[in-house]
């Protein structure tokens, strides 16, 4: 694609963080030709549009460099959006910031000891990113996962809670997760996400991983994680904190998340900040698939990038797929 006259490339710095932590987001701007106001689009404001029985598939996407940076300033014919190995045709395109309800699943086990205040400092550190239409909710978990408390505007409530968390028992996250996801049923926000802070794997819960998975897979619920990992070298790590970093991976990217592994704790809130950023900053992708059976099947998407010139190789967050309507 040739540049049009007049684009450009800037960066612009959103955070003082160094940028060997995968958290370290900066922001890439391409500045884009003049044109109209788009159209608002009434599907953005439907709760559960991919789950629902609409015509209209909704991804959200977030675009970064080999860096991080998030890259914005891109326009529709950058993207290209196949479901199950067949390219749609794109009728909607947008990177408006919607209002967002979210979850914070915070780890209270007792391997978080001298992790809790860095970790009450990232959530703090997000929140100063939240618009005021936001609702947030909070999940602990230790041994078994806790509603501590639900949807509210009052970020200083949660924070307020956070300061009497003490460290103590196993690891249920899988059942924390299933909480947060249950608890997202009361959302009054169609964006979604839930922001999950834990240093392992699981050692408490009644929920499979293959059970989580399955549930997040239905659930239109993007997940962000900040996994606090002490180096493999480190001696003492159980085989569940060994696999920790590969199952949020896993449960992150599914979504069209991304897992922020941790190592030095200094770098917990600016890592939460850089989450919050990226979920103000991404783009909505919006077909009408050609597959109009109601079969209630699993459709893959694939979202790939036409590469503007003079940008490094960029990447696509997105989600795997969704669940068609049935009967």
């Amino acid at each position: 694609m040739k540049n049009r006259p007049g684009r450009r490339f800037c960066l612009v710095s959103l955070l003082v963080l160094p940028l060997v932590a995968l958290g370290a987001d900066e922001k890439v701007s391409v500045a884009p030709r003049p044109k109209a106001p788009p159209k608002q689009d009434k599907l953005q404001t439907r709760e559960h549009t991919i789950r629902l029985d609409v015509n209209m598939v909704l991804v959200p996407v977030s675009v970064v460099t080999p860096l991080g940076q998030l890259v914005t300033g891109l326009e529709k014919e950058h993207f290209k959006i196949i479901e199950d190995k067949e390219e749609q045709k794109i009728l909607h395109f947008g990177a408006e910031d919607a209002p967002l309800s979210l979850g914070i699943v915070f780890d209270c086990s007792g391997s978080m000891g001298q992790k809790l205040t860095k970790s009450r400092q990232a959530v703090s550190q997000f929140f100063k990113t939240a618009n005021p239409q936001d609702q947030f909710f909070l999940v602990q978990f230790n041994d078994r996962p806790e509603l501590v408390m639900g949807f509210t505007a009052r970020l200083e409530e949660i924070q307020n809670r956070l300061t009497f968390t003490q460290a103590k028992g196993r690891t249920a996250l899988l059942d924390g997760i299933y909480l947060a996801l249950n608890n997202m049923k009361q959302a009054k926000n169609s964006k979604r996400a839930l922001l999950i802070i834990s240093d392992g794997g699981d050692n408490s819960s009644r929920y499979t991983e293959r059970e989580i998975k399955n549930l997040v897979k239905e659930a239109d619920v993007q997940i962000y994680a900040i996994g606090i990992f002490e180096p493999i070298s480190s001696r003492g790590r159980t085989a569940e904190e060994l696999s920790g970093p590969s199952l949020l991976s896993e449960i992150a990217e599914q979504t069209g998340g991304r897992q922020y592994p941790v190592e030095n704790l200094n770098e917990l809130p600016d890592v939460a900040a850089n989450i919050g950023i990226a979920l103000r900053n991404q783009y909505v992708v919006g077909y009408v698939p050609t597959n109009t059976q109601k079969d209630g099947k699993w459709r893959r998407i694939q979202v790939k990038l036409n590469q503007p010139r003079g940008m490094p190789q960029l990447r696509a967050f997105a989600k795997l797929g969704y669940y068609a309507p049935s009967q």
